[in-house]
């Protein structure tokens, strides 16, 4: 959970990132292919270069799509679900990008 900043005299409210998450587990598939268009499945794994860096083919990238876990196994970067591969993706911070995967998903962001 996080909070987005506020204005004054509006009240905080309380982003739901964990629920955006889970809820983004079941669109896994396509929201992985959009966000990674030449990856493909392989087993619960989608494997696609790394666009944030010049991989040369696919392979050290990967995302569980029935867990949300990802990795660059080159790198050591990784994280727990779609949220935070958004926005290691997209170079957002938490809130941002669970706002933006809510929008996506066409959920409440909030609690």
């Amino acid at each position: 959970m996080s909070r987005t900043p506020r204005r004054r005299g509006e009240a905080r409210r309380t982003v739901a990132i964990a629920r955006i998450a889970d809820h983004a587990l079941s669109s896994a598939d396509a929201i992985l292919a959009r966000w990674l268009p030449d990856g493909k499945r392989q087993g619960a794994e989608w494997v696609a270069r790394n666009p944030t860096r010049g991989d040369a083919r696919p392979g050290s990238f990967k995302v569980n799509a029935k867990s949300g876990l990802w990795a660059d196994f080159s790198t050591g970067e990784r994280g727990k679900d779609l949220v935070s591969l958004a926005a290691y993706l997209s170079r957002q911070n938490q809130v941002e990008a669970a706002l933006a995967v809510a929008e996506m998903l066409g959920i409440n962001a909030y609690e």
